[in-house]
């Protein structure tokens, strides 16, 4: 068994991964819901029948090209560290993070596909892609998916297409996310009217990890809802067409404020960095919306010579799993609070305090 761990891409590679449009899309992602024919859904499946489902799928996903030499492994030989550090990095779901016998994962080296085996469906193949890469990551999973489909019997009906566990991903079984970084929005006070008209559009948003969890450091997740009776590429195309003009929007929203409310900006930027350059104990959900501030700040290029990759960095690296891994001892959640704080002075201790152009003024 590989140690998945040394498999992992690193926090700092993963926060230097560059893309279109990253100051505000973080990445995007296409999934594909997959079923085998003859075979009950995950939910209805007995352990043996899941068990058998997993060593089917398993090896026909471990034989592409694209996956050669990837991490392939039952759910059930992973510890709870390692799924919960598996949904941290957005790579699994949190309820196949609760999976054990019968379910699996395989992922390949680069990060970019990552198969979930057993979750809802048999077969949840996802292509990740950094920043606004949306047609990008449909091409790689298309790809992927039909040279399984060669090997995979999949449950497919002529009239309703891929059939799935759950109605609203009948039909194509595609689901196209992106996940957004909108702290203009949210300081503007417009974000509730943009979620309302995406609403209206059919598309759903949702919080920093999927369905049920709310919006910590402002990132914000848009997907399609249905995949009945529109093509895979027209979806595509809703979604790139909406991404763009969310993206305008918060980019009008980060000028206006400066423009407009330029001390409110200033004084929530800095603040932040005060309590995180600081602070002695900080809980992890403080820390991801001061970190997204942070972000803005660095966006604003309020912190000359400082890397945005900093900031992503620590969006990882001081979530509880990944804090968790870095220390070897069994660690409570105030233990956790005092650690991230002393790891988040240390690294933001060369970063000066940021620098405000007063309007007419020269900087202080």
């Amino acid at each position: 068994m590989k140690d998945l761990h040394q498999f992992l891409i690193s926090p700092s590679q993963a926060a230097q991964q560059h893309g279109p449009n990253d100051r505000i899309v973080m990445s995007s992602r296409v999934r594909l819901a997959r079923n085998l024919r003859d075979f009950a859904f995950p939910g209805w499946a007995k352990k043996p029948e899941r068990v058998k489902i997993l060593e089917t799928i398993l090896p026909a996903v471990s034989a592409l090209p694209e996956m050669a030499d990837s991490f392939a492994e039952a759910m059930d030989n992973l510890t709870a560290l390692d799924k919960q550090i598996l949904v941290e990095r957005h790579l699994i779901s949190r309820e196949h993070a609760a999976k054990n016998v019968g379910s699996g994962i395989a992922l390949n080296r680069e990060e970019s596909f990552c198969l979930m085996i057993n979750e809802e469906d048999h077969l949840r193949m996802q292509a990740l892609r950094p920043g606004f890469q949306i047609r990008e990551a449909w091409d790689a999973i298309d790809r992927l998916d039909s040279a399984l489909e060669k090997k995979l019997n999949y449950a497919f009906d002529n009239e309703l297409g891929y059939l799935t566990a759950c109605p609203t991903n009948l039909g194509t079984g595609i689901r196209v996310s992106a996940m957004l970084h909108l702290p203009g929005l949210v300081l503007a006070e417009q974000i509730n009217p943009i979620i309302q008209s995406v609403n209206k559009l059919g598309l759903a948003v949702r919080g920093l990890y999927g369905e049920g969890t709310e919006a910590l450091g402002n990132v914000f997740q848009v997907s399609n809802q249905m995949t009945l009776g529109e093509s895979e590429i027209s979806i595509v195309e809703r979604l790139e067409k909406v991404m763009s003009q969310i993206i305008e929007h918060e980019e009008n929203a980060r000028q206006t404020l400066l423009e407009k409310k330029p001390k409110v900006v200033f004084n929530h930027i800095g603040r932040a960095y005060g309590i995180l350059a600081n602070a002695h104990s900080i809980s992890s959900k403080e820390t991801m919306n001061l970190l997204s501030l942070l972000r803005l700040g660095v966006d604003l290029e309020l912190f000359p010579g400082t890397n945005r990759a900093l900031v992503d960095e620590l969006f990882l690296t001081t979530q509880p799993a990944h804090l968790q891994k870095q220390i070897s001892d069994k660690l409570s959640a105030e233990e956790r609070d005092l650690i991230r704080a002393d790891m988040v002075r240390e690294r933001l201790k060369n970063v000066s305090r940021p620098l405000i152009k007063p309007l007419g003024g020269t900087a202080n």
